[in-house]
């Protein structure tokens, strides 16, 4: 039956072209864009999922960039401490000169001042933008005054003095959540060292060397226990190095860590959000074609009321 006050087959052709518009400017959307899920209405949960994930993701990426001043200040500090260590060496091998040649001991002290210059220099050039991780004296931790060490120029015995050290330094090293989505941050341990502390061993050792090693009476002890203080401060600067470098190497790792972790969760939101651009180029086509064809069959059904006119001619 026409009737030519409602046009059902008008009706239905809207509401098709209707239909294919909106899959139209959806699909449309999501080409512009490179995304399904751009926002609540498009998927709730997966918006939300996808919203948490990339706020990890930034958060993790800023924890890993954090971590690289760490790590640059350590290997500054573990190349310093390094050498440290080889001018250590250097000393070691000179006072053991001395032992057994008994000659020269003015020129090996000049040659034991210069080396302990070049040991200062270097503890106060290994700093990176101001971290200073070679020097850990501060006060001391009790109160008390901070007192020098000593050495007995007759037995050559060295007696530390007291003095303060930097507390380790907890470095965030990344975040997670717990069941209920609360943030927890997980730290590592660096730890400074004193290699300032050693240097002043050496300068205890060259100040006045010639005249304590070359003393007719104590001579003889004085240079067998300097050799073994400057042995033990060669060995504690290879360990200095030693914690810097495992420190270092930590931090590395748990770069490489982060780095795969956060392109795992950008994956992951990837895989929740972006749209399948192959897919959404079919799509696209054949929503034009259904478009076209909708308008056609609108335009037919228009065309209907003008045939109830030709009844009446």
């Amino acid at each position: 039956m026409s009737s030519i006050n409602t046009n059902t087959s008008a009706m239905n052709a809207l509401a098709t072209l209707r239909n294919v518009n909106s899959n139209l400017g959806t699909t449309q959307d999501r080409i512009s864009t490179g995304l399904k899920v751009s926002s609540g209405k498009d998927n709730a949960a997966y918006f939300a999922i996808s919203e948490t994930m990339k706020g990890d993701s930034g958060m993790t990426k800023a924890v890993n960039e954090s971590l690289t001043l760490t790590k640059n200040s350590v290997a500054t500090a573990r190349l310093g401490a390094e050498q440290f260590s080889e001018l250590a060496s250097e000393f070691r091998d000179k006072v053991a000169f001395a032992q057994e040649n008994k000659g020269g001991l003015t020129e090996i002290e000049a040659d034991l001042t210069r080396l302990v210059a070049d040991m200062d220099a270097i503890i106060s050039q290994s700093t990176f933008n101001g971290d200073d991780l070679v020097n850990a004296e501060g006060t001391a931790t009790d109160g008390t005054a901070a007192t020098a060490s000593t050495i007995d120029p007759a037995t050559g015995i060295i007696t530390d003095g007291t003095s303060g050290a930097k507390a380790a330094r907890e470095v965030v090293s990344g975040i997670s959540r717990d069941s209920a989505g609360n943030l927890t941050t997980t730290k590592i341990s660096v730890s400074p060292v004193d290699l300032n502390g050693q240097r002043e061993q050496f300068a205890l050792i060259a100040t006045g060397f010639a005249t304590n090693a070359g003393n007719a009476t104590t001579g003889e002890a004085f240079l067998a226990q300097v050799l073994t203080e400057a042995d033990e401060a060669k060995t504690a600067s290879v360990s200095a190095s030693t914690t810097l470098g495992q420190a270092e190497k930590s931090i590395e790792r748990q770069q490489e860590f982060l780095t795969k972790l956060s392109d795992n969760l950008d994956t992951g939101v990837g895989a929740m959000v972006d749209a399948n651009m192959e897919e959404e180029a079919a799509r696209l086509q054949a929503l034009q074609v259904q478009q076209q064809l909708a308008s056609q069959s609108l335009s037919i059904a228009n065309q209907a009321p003008q045939n109830i006119l030709s009844l009446f001619r």
